[in-house]
């Protein structure tokens, strides 16, 4: 099975009146089917620039449900939260310990996404395609 990836435009939300646009890809993959991530360019980390590794984009990995869930209604708890917003856009707010970051995606950009994942795997499937003994493997390894 192949991966899903694709790469869309978002709104780093600066403050009320300030916003930056910068490029997102969207990956997922079959061997971990209960996730997605976000990989973001490494200028738009909140580490300190001289801890940063150049080229090394910033991944966020989290559920695919909480993303399909919140196109649609507000949903997350703990350091992702996604909700939607006005004009067919969802906001995606990531928590870190160095800051929070509120992004602005298109919905349809996100749907089409989720739409291509289910064509790979459909959601209530995800555990047909999960390997527990590389899970274990990955986790004592």
């Amino acid at each position: 099975m192949c991966t899903v990836e694709e790469t869309v435009q978002a709104r780093l939300i600066l403050s009320t009146h300030r916003s930056v646009r910068l490029r997102v890809v969207l990956a997922y993959r079959p061997e971990d089917p209960l996730a997605v991530r976000m990989a973001f360019p490494s200028e738009f980390s909140l580490d300190d620039p001289a801890e940063r590794r150049d080229s090394a984009d910033i991944v966020w990995i989290f559920a695919r449900q909480l993303l399909s869930a919140g196109v649609e209604v507000p949903a997350g708890v703990g350091d992702v939260h996604v909700r939607p917003a006005a004009g067919r856009r969802t906001m995606v707010e990531l928590r870190a310990p160095e800051g929070t970051a509120l992004l602005r995606f298109d919905t349809a950009d996100l749907r089409r996404f989720l739409w291509r994942s289910r064509l790979v795997v459909p959601e209530g499937e995800e555990h047909l395609h999960l390997d527990a003994d590389r899970a274990l493997a990955q986790l004592f390894g």
